[in-house]
Order: C-alpha cells, then structure tokens, then sequence
C-alpha cells in the first residue's frame, strides 16, 4: 500500500503532529503523554470527545518556527504514504494566542508548504478552517483571509468543528463573502448529524464538497443529488468509527457509496488523533471491502477531479496516477 501514489484532500495539519514534532516543539513530552494525549481512544463518546485532542496540538504551534516544523513534519509523513497531491487545512485563528496575526499565521504556513513544495516534489494546497465554534466576525475574518491569499498556496474555505453542538448560521456571512468573490469552498456535514445537516450545508454554502458526508446515505434524494451535481465526499472511515458517525469498520458505507456512483476520495483526516496512515487506511478498504487498484485508482481520480488545484496540475498528476496503478500489480 506505501508504494500505491495517493491524493488526499481532507487532512489537518494540526491534528497531525508525529512524536518526533512534537518532542522537538516540547521536549518534556513523553511518549506515554503523546499516546495518552495526543491520539484518541479507537472509539470516542462522540466527534466532541474526539476534538478534545485537538488543542494539543495547535498549542505547540503558536509562532512561525513550530509552523514551520509542523509543516515539514507533515510533509514527511506524506512522502512515505506516496501522497502526490495534498491539500492541508488548519484554522489560522487558533495560532494568535502569543500575539502573531492571523495574516502572519497564513503567510508562515504559506511559506513553508512552497518550501517543501520544491524540496519533496508533492503537489499541495492549503485550507483555511473557520470554525462551528467561532462567531460571524471570526468566520468573515477567515474568509477574508482565504481572499488575501489568492494566487498564493491557500486554495479554499472550510467549516469544521463541533458538528451536533452549533448551527452553521454563525457562518452564513464568511461562505457568502465566498460565493461573492469566487472562493472555492468545502464544509464539514453528515459526520455528527444526519442526512438534514448535508443539505442545509449545500443549500447554505454552495460548497462542492463535503468533508465527511458519510451519512448522506440516510437519504436516497440526497445521494441522488450528489451524483447530479458531482459534489465529492472527503471520505475519512478510521475517523468516522472513532467519531461514532458509523458503528464500525465493516459497517462503514464507503463501499456503497462508491458502488452508487457517489464521488469520493479516501483521507486520514487526524493522523495523530485517528493514529492512522493513508496508506494503513487502503490496506482496511482492501481487507473488510475487497477494494484493490481498480477502486484506489478511480477514487484518487475524482479525489484529483475534485481537488482545489488548476488543470494544468490536475492533468500532470492524473497521467502519473494512471501510469502507476496500471504498472502495479494488484
């Protein structure tokens, strides 16, 4: 699976700190703290438990220096996933507690995802995170910032969070200024709550994807309606079993959201959180569902088709994955 060249879209980088970043960042961290703190449980009470991990990792990561060593750290883990195009999100507004601004937060993350850029060969963008959590004035700030950035790495807005615990009205204004000003824009729905949290979030947002979206299958309409409209699920299935939004591994509709002609990629979502590699995730397709290069291909396809990057890249990498896969044996 290592060797399988992979797209990911739904990765944050703040959940995703390996023991050795993190030891560099706090050297008094052990590596029983790092299991016991930093990853979760392999089933959380819900998404909320889940996220209580999450400040672990975003408090280490509070000047430009930690930015940047998280970034390389990623970028590492990426390379030996054979990840070739990447797209990692954070929430910029949860970097300012030492006093940097939100602005110097985006430029250093900016900067060093170009820096490994060069230095890796792999392809990425970065996602800026508003979150449920946060009020209307933070939400427009984020996406304000996602307009300020244009022409840089940063490529699009996103809502994360709390699913179940906060309405996304908070956030009309941030996704509006978006629309207005043609940002490209995904949001997390249908983790925490049911088919009804997908579409006021398309009928709201007007994002083309989803992140998660995994119980889009409650609703036939709506699985028709993505198909139709080729909106594209970030599909995260280790996650989703933590987060108690499907029951288990094998329970997981993944596969028959992929039988049913639903668009979608496969992504770790938290490496650290979930504890989880892409590629460890394709050997659990591969085990509980069958899945072999046939299926990895299609969904790195449309994770490519889907992804916030231009055509010129989305053709150079869909030759390389296609060229790959037909020279891999299953």
């Amino acid at each position: 699976m290592e060797r399988l060249p992979k797209v990911e879209l739904h990765l944050h980088l703040d959940c995703s700190l390996s023991f050795s970043a993190v030891s560099r960042l706090d050297p008094s961290i052990t590596r029983e703290q790092y299991d016991r703190e930093f990853i979760a449980p392999p089933r959380c009470t819900s998404l909320a438990d889940f996220l209580t991990r999450a400040p672990r990792g975003f408090q280490l990561m509070q000047d430009e220096e930690s930015l940047r060593l998280v970034v390389e750290d990623l970028f590492e883990q990426l390379a030996r996933d054979s990840v070739v195009y990447a797209e990692i999100r954070f929430a910029p507004l949860l970097h300012t507690a030492r006093g940097m601004r939100s602005e110097a937060v985006v430029a250093a993350v900016d900067r060093a995802t170009e820096t490994c850029i060069r230095s890796t060969g792999i392809e990425a963008r970065v996602i800026l995170c508003t979150l449920r959590h946060f009020s209307t004035a933070q939400g427009l700030e984020t996406a304000r910032l996602v307009e300020s950035f244009q022409g840089s790495h940063v490529a699009a807005l996103d809502l994360a969070g709390d699913e179940k615990g906060f309405a996304i009205e908070a956030h009309a204004p941030a996704f509006r200024h978006a629309i207005e000003h043609g940002l490209h824009r995904t949001a997390h729905a249908g983790e925490a709550r049911g088919a009804e949290s997908v579409w006021e979030t398309l009928r709201a947002f007007q994002p083309s994807r989803i992140g998660h979206g995994v119980r889009t299958m409650e609703d036939p309409r709506l699985l028709d309606h993505l198909r139709a409209q080729r909106i594209h699920l970030e599909i995260c299935p280790s996650s989703n079993v933590q987060t108690c939004a499907v029951a288990s591994y094998g329970a997981h509709p993944v596969d028959f959201l992929y039988r049913s002609g639903v668009p979608l990629g496969i992504n770790t979502d938290a490496r650290t959180i979930t504890n989880v590699s892409l590629s460890q995730e394709y050997a659990r397709l591969r085990d509980y569902f069958g899945w072999r290069n046939r299926e990895f291909l299609s969904c790195n396809l449309e994770a490519l088709r889907a992804a916030f990057v231009d055509d010129t890249v989305k053709r150079k990498l869909a030759k390389e994955l296609e060229g790959a896969y037909c020279k891999m044996e299953n």
